[in-house]
């Protein structure tokens, strides 16, 4: 029986004429449904859920379906989408929480942790049979996580400024407390009571604030991979949860034929080499998860693909994947695109570029230049390379 996968993608709003973020989230989401769109923390993101899945062909479709409706949503207010980590042009006006006990709750106790989470990423659910075997293969599929960071590496910029990271998000992310990798556990009781124990230290309120790089979820029979950077490309997006469902798959097969885990119980190295994959995207070298030494990135990635391809197979993915990867490989990360766009035009130009990807449009439309556009204060702004005043009022201020 094949496997079943879901997506979640986080969105920046931005204003279409300036690329900035900005906190609108209620005014997109009043008229979209709520069983698949939602907000987020901050009121400058918004969550779109796909559906459930057996095939990549139909999760694509859905991510796409969805990432339409909710660009028209947006449109309608003079916004646009994004999916990427960060985008270049955010100011910290743009924070301004979204109401409830939850997050008023989380903003009064992590103040710029949260004030700062102006960040999206992309988490892939896959079913697994029961708790138990998702806390086994957590620990089994961790040491390869870092790879599918890389892949989906999109957070070049940070407030106007080029971080040199491939994945700036992941250095604000991994902020918190229980963000990062994870350690093994035996079975779910074990990892339950590690969680009991985190809220009882009052470090964290309740099991959602649970922000490993993979988890069990904590009401679905699925493993949940967070790693990634929220993915300009929806084809990336699909990228990662073809291979997420496939290092699953074949730790589950492993777990069936072996009492002992092949993981060895040592996850030191796994900050580090999250931390490399962060820096360096699929520009630079990754740590091999299998030899733990420097290696390119495409190597790592072919190397991943290599051993996962009895895997893809079984769920009729390899054809897919190896194709999607082969892309990413040739076309690089979307931060590498990003970043490259940005260099030879402007920070709007690279922004300009997250949102056509976003869209699924072949080519990003090209704006008038300074000379020929009316120069608005905002866009005066922009054009200088400021990120300009803070407005006046924020909604529902």
């Amino acid at each position: 029986m094949t496997v079943r996968i879901g997506v979640e993608e986080e969105f920046h709003l931005v204003e279409i004429e300036t690329g900035q973020l900005v906190p609108r989230a209620d005014e997109v989401l009043a008229n979209l449904p709520t069983d698949t769109f939602t907000t987020e923390l901050q009121q400058a993101a918004v969550e779109s859920n796909s559906a459930v899945h057996t095939t990549l062909d139909t999760l694509y479709d859905d991510l796409v379906g969805s990432r339409r409706r909710l660009d028209r949503a947006a449109s309608a207010h003079g916004l646009a989408v994004v999916a990427a980590g960060t985008v270049p042009l955010a100011r910290p006006a743009a924070s301004f929480p979204t109401a409830g006990l939850r997050y008023e709750h989380m903003v009064d106790e992590y103040r710029l942790l949260a004030d700062e989470q102006l960040i999206c990423g992309a988490h892939v659910h896959v079913d697994v049979p029961d708790r138990d075997t998702a806390v086994r293969v957590m620990c089994e599929v961790s040491p390869s996580l870092h790879t599918l960071l890389a892949l989906s590496a999109s957070s070049p910029f940070w407030q106007g400024a080029d971080t040199g990271y491939a994945s700036w998000r992941t250095m604000l992310w991994q902020r918190w407390p229980t963000a990062g990798p994870i350690g093994c556990y035996a079975d779910a009781d074990a990892y339950d009571g590690a969680v009991r124990g985190l809220i009882d230290s009052g470090v964290i309120s309740d099991p959602g604030m649970v922000y490993y790089d993979v988890r069990p979820s904590d009401h679905l029979s699925t493993l949940e991979l967070r790693i990634c950077d929220a993915c300009p490309r929806a084809e990336t997006a699909v990228l990662v949860a073809g291979l997420f469902r496939a290092l699953v798959v074949d730790a589950l097969q492993r777990l069936e034929t072996s009492d002992v885990p092949s993981c060895d119980g040592r996850h030191e190295w796994l900050r580090a080499a999250t931390w490399r994959a962060a820096r360096s995207g699929l520009e630079g070298a990754l740590v091999d998860p299998e030899t733990r030494q420097e290696a390119a990135a495409a190597d790592v990635v072919r190397g991943m693909l290599r051993r996962l391809r009895p895997a893809l197979e079984a769920n009729g993915d390899w054809d897919t994947v190896r194709a999607l990867a082969e892309r990413a490989l040739r076309d690089g990360s979307a931060a590498h695109r990003i970043r490259r766009t940005a260099e030879h035009e402007d920070l709007l130009a690279g922004t300009d570029l997250a949102i056509a990807e976003t869209r699924g449009e072949r080519t990003r439309r090209r704006r008038p230049t300074p000379s020929a556009a009316p120069l608005t204060a905002a866009r005066l702004n922009v054009i200088n390379g400021t990120l300009g005043t803070p407005p006046a009022a924020l909604p529902g201020a």
